[in-house]
């Protein structure tokens, strides 16, 4: 079982052009897609596609017609009510290269009441996952140590925890390791570079870099550590050992949601209790699939292929 949580859910438009976006230019879309969306929702989606139980919850009326799409797509969902207002819509531009443009609204405030809720909700079901994820941006009136405080607060129950998110949230999570320590987080290059002080671009086409800035989270009480690299794959840093994932060759349709989709890979590995290395294949193959498929559509397992992905071992250990 796999319980998700998107504190900031969005209704998800993907436009995509045929020629490249021009400023101030009139342009035809050759098509729209809306999805209900967000990190959280969107592992959830995954989950069930493979055959995986999976809860989502997240803030909004239960009668809402992104409440209302998810379930009839098959996906438990477990709103926490929320009357502060419509819940966002995020457009991303999706041009002929691969090239993403992302357009992202705050959503609505949420109240004290809420978050209590939504802390009661996945306190309630941690005792039947195996994996409770925290995933995206956190909604205006929510402090940024919520992840944090999460994190503390749910350590004690039987499921293991991951953290998917950036900014000022991811910040403040890494400020307060070890104590508010997730057993799985999974930046990319550019969150990696957020904390470390390091070159977000020299982190993601450098996979032993991209492991050395990872390896200060497991130093500092991380269980495991999933570095997305874009074109240049995945690296993956446990307490024994690291490795890096060369992605197959990849006609690039749209990134969005690829690095949730490697999130669920890597899960996916843990709960059928296969090797680092394949967890890591599992992972970096979703992400590839993912990038295939036009705006947020999340693969099926028919069409993810981790025997094409190549993981070589960095030999990089703790303290080395």
């Amino acid at each position: 079982m796999i319980v998700t949580l998107t504190p900031n859910p969005s209704h998800d438009r993907t436009v995509t052009l045929s020629a490249p976006l021009q400023r101030g230019a009139v342009q035809r879309a050759d098509s729209v897609i809306s999805q209900a969306g967000g990190k959280g929702v969107n592992i959830s989606r995954a989950s069930i596609a493979a055959g995986i139980p999976s809860i989502a919850v997240l803030p909004a009326p239960k009668d809402d017609p992104f409440v209302l799409e998810l379930l009839a797509a098959g996906i438990d969902c477990r709103p926490v009510h929320h009357d502060g207002g419509a819940l966002r819509v995020n457009i991303t531009i999706s041009e002929p290269d691969g090239t993403t443009t992302k357009l992202n609204s705050p959503g609505p405030t949420v109240s004290r009441e809420v978050l209590v809720g939504l802390t009661e909700a996945l306190r309630r079901r941690a005792a039947s996952a195996d994996w409770i994820v925290l995933a995206g941006s956190l909604p205006p009136g929510a402090p940024v140590e919520w992840y944090a405080d999460l994190v503390a607060t749910l350590r004690d129950s039987s499921a293991r925890l991951a953290v998917d998110t950036s900014d000022a949230p991811l910040r403040a999570l890494v400020d307060r390791l070890p104590g508010s320590a997730p057993h799985l987080m999974k930046p990319n290059g550019e969150e990696l570079a957020s904390f470390t002080g390091g070159d977000a671009e020299l982190l993601e086409s450098d996979p032993e870099a991209a492991a050395k800035a990872a390896r200060t989270l497991v130093e500092r009480g991380v269980d495991t550590v999933l570095a997305t690299l874009g074109p240049h794959g995945a690296v993956l840093v446990t307490t024994d050992g690291a490795w890096h994932a060369q992605p197959p060759p990849t006609n690039v349709v749209s990134t969005v949601g690829a690095g949730d989709s490697s999130l669920f890979g890597y899960l996916l590995g843990d709960i059928q209790r296969r090797t680092p290395d394949q967890r890591l294949a599992l992972a970096v193959a979703y992400g590839s699939a993912a990038a295939g498929l036009p705006g947020t559509t999340i693969p099926h397992p028919s069409q993810v292929r981790p025997e094409l992905v190549s993981v070589r071992d960095l030999n990089l250990t703790l303290g080395g």
